[in-house]
């Protein structure tokens, strides 16, 4: 048994360049001792420069990707190798995380200079050089389907069709290969181009849960369904 856990259209990218030169990124970057081309975009820091970019609501949130990845790689069902994970960026970016062999830092600060040497670099490997950590593509999401040829594709979306963790569980136990999508923005909902893709667009409840908390109750409750937990 093989689940894809996909967290898509997600707000982490590297500062872009139309906003480089602004005096709140440069700020920033002398700070950490990088250059601003080089370091996250991140809200916390980068607020007045992110003003005037385009789609500036769903962008400069690495730290939900922070907390998806870490809910995702903590638990057995990744640890015994039946959970596969990407991240896939708003900017068309696919991260792809090693299986079973990953350990993210929890430490936030140390989390984003990982995500910056990624993206500098391409790929991170193990200090041995024997394993595959982490690697970053350009790749959009259609075609990040394509390559994994999932039975089924579940979206996790406030505006789905009302139905329990446990219900996506079963669904997900019951057909080998399945593909769950969970948002990695802070606001606003998927785009049209990614929902077409979804054979069930499902919520999980009648609040607006964060990615982690929708990651972590989905993941639990497929553990629970292949008595795995």
């Amino acid at each position: 048994m093989m689940i894809t856990l996909i967290i898509a259209e997600a707000s982490l990218e590297l500062v872009p360049e139309e906003i480089a030169w602004h005096s709140a990124v440069r700020k920033h970057a002398r700070r950490v001792g990088k250059e601003p081309k080089g370091i996250l975009l991140d809200r916390s820091y980068h607020h007045a420069a992110m003003l005037n970019l385009k789609d500036a609501y769903r962008r400069g949130r690495p730290d939900i990707v922070h907390f998806s990845l870490l809910e995702a790689t903590s638990i057995p069902l990744y640890h015994k190798g039946m959970l596969s994970v990407y991240v896939h960026t708003l900017a068309d970016k696919v991260i792809s995380v090693g299986k079973k062999d990953v350990r993210l830092p929890k430490n936030y600060n140390r989390f984003v200079g990982l995500m910056e040497d990624l993206f500098s670099k391409g790929r991170i490997e193990s200090s041995d050089d024997r394993h595959l950590l982490l690697e970053v593509e350009d790749m959009g999401f259609n075609m990040l389907l394509d390559r994994i040829e999932p039975s089924v594709v579940i979206g996790l979306s406030r505006l789905g069709e009302m139905r329990s963790a446990e219900y996506v569980a079963s669904v997900v136990k019951d057909l080998e290969g399945a593909c769950i999508v969970v948002g990695g923005f802070p606001k606003g909902t998927f785009s049209t181009s990614i929902r077409n893709r979804f054979e069930h667009t499902i919520s999980i409840s009648k609040y607006g849960l964060e990615a982690h908390v929708v990651v972590a109750r989905v993941l639990y409750e497929v553990e629970k369904a292949l008595g795995i937990c």
